[in-house]
């Protein structure tokens, strides 16, 4: 600290001398070594030298380690973006080879089940058909049955209504014969 107020003393000075120069009215050579203050600069420069050589090397030194350690920084964020952006691209890659799966396998049980659906409805197709065969066969039972039945009865009412009225004689002596020709006997 007492250098540096010495050598604002001293450049004071310098700047009053320089100026008690000027009002002289002239320029001149002075050469005083006291005067000049030839030594205070010598001094001056050689401890500008000295420290500021200490002083501008270490910030240099400091101002190189911080860019070195920025780019040592930033050429890791660089290597951990790069990681991440193959994870990312596997995983990517990943995802695509699981919907392609995913894709084919619903293709697969849809391919499945439309084959099973129309094995199920050729299966419920014959099935009807037999139902409907077997209906229609219970159906056409059903109308010879009373068909007969129909005549059956027809016949019975035909027959009660020629009793009714009397059988004629001649068919009553064919009918006897009739019947006991077909029980056996001769007639």
């Amino acid at each position: 600290m007492g250098t540096i107020l010495l050598l604002v003393a001293e450049a004071s000075a310098v700047g009053g001398e320089l100026a008690e120069g000027a009002g002289h009215g002239g320029f001149g050579l002075n050469t005083n070594l006291l005067e000049t203050n030839l030594i205070n600069l010598a001094i001056i420069i050689t401890v500008l030298f000295v420290f500021g050589r200490k002083v501008l090397g270490n910030t240099l030194k400091t101002r190189r380690e911080n860019i070195e350690t920025a780019i040592k920084n930033a050429e890791q964020r660089a290597s951990e973006a790069e990681k991440q952006l193959k994870e990312a691209q596997q995983k990517l890659e990943q995802a695509q080879a699981e919907a392609e799966r995913i894709k084919k396998s619903a293709e697969e049980n849809a391919q499945a089940a439309r084959e099973a659906i129309l094995a199920q409805a050729a299966v419920d197709i014959e099935r009807l058909q037999e139902a409907g065969a077997a209906d229609l066969s219970a159906d056409l039972d059903k109308a010879i049955a009373q068909l007969r039945q129909r005549v059956v009865a027809q016949a019975l009412q035909k027959v009660e209504s020629e009793l009714r009225g009397g059988i004629a004689d001649d068919a009553q002596q064919i009918f006897i014969d009739r019947s006991i020709a077909q029980l056996g006997g001769e007639v």
